[in-house]
């Protein structure tokens, strides 16, 4: 597909309801209101494209990026390309997220892990924290210290950390304890000591969920699945940008 054919397609499929829902999640900027329904079936159309994708980010469309996030071959994205990416990515819906998830796909993941928790820019550093997540589930060489350490630092912060870093954060410590039997315990032990977190949602349905809740039912589900934790029942899986 075009560009132009692909813009056309996304433009028919838009809703005035689709609209306002992400734009009640906070997403800002041109759209078109497609269904996460549509655009899975425009992606196994497309498969990978990786240059309809760049020129499909280029647009700033929050659909087409959306769908350019489907569609991108993580293996040719530069560092300056992820940096970029992870700046721009709307934080509303997965758009952001996504788009902050692509350096787990190779060995740039615990780089620029570190390298956008120390950034000033506040776009850059809350994209830190949904590839932190995706690191914990699937990257298999880094070692559980590196977690350790930073289940540490948001037992520290998280309580005074900016509101869209908040929720984040939590589903930091989820993840890190559904890595391995270690993680697990040091997971559940952060999460004892931070408490409920409090995360303003805006006018939506969303919620945060209870750390430690969620990680005694990641366990127990990939238990009952027969894999040895949760993170090797995610390893199994599409990736969330391919499978959303």
């Amino acid at each position: 597909m075009t560009l132009a054919e692909t813009m056309t397609v996304l433009e028919a499929a838009g809703t005035a309801q689709a609209r306002k829902t992400y734009v009640r999640h906070g997403a800002t900027g041109p759209m078109f209101g497609v269904s996460f329904a549509t655009l899975k079936v425009l992606m196994k159309r497309i498969d990978v494209d990786h240059e309809l994708a760049l020129a499909l980010w280029e647009t700033g469309n929050f659909d087409a990026r959306n769908l350019a996030m489907k569609i991108v071959d993580s293996a040719r994205m530069g560092t300056d390309d992820l940096d970029r990416w992870a700046r721009e990515g709307s934080p509303a819906l997965s758009c952001g997220d996504y788009a902050a998830t692509l350096p787990a796909e190779g060995s740039l993941g615990p780089t620029k892990a570190r390298q956008w928790l120390a950034s000033a820019d506040p776009d850059v550093n809350r994209a830190a924290w949904p590839l932190i997540s995706q690191l914990a589930f699937r990257d298999e060489q880094t070692p559980d210290t590196f977690f350790a350490e930073l289940l540490d630092e948001v037992a520290r912060t998280i309580h005074t950390a900016p509101n869209a870093l908040r929720a984040g954060m939590n589903r930091v410590v989820i993840t890190i304890g559904c890595r391995s039997p270690g993680l697990r315990a040091a997971a559940l032990a952060a999460a004892n000591r931070i408490g409920r977190v409090d995360v303003d949602h805006g006018d939506t349905a969303c919620e945060t969920p209870d750390a430690r809740t969620a990680i005694e039912k990641a366990w127990a589900h990939a238990a009952s699945k027969g894999f040895a934790s949760p993170a090797a029942q995610e390893r199994k899986r599409a990736l969330p940008r391919r499978r959303c």
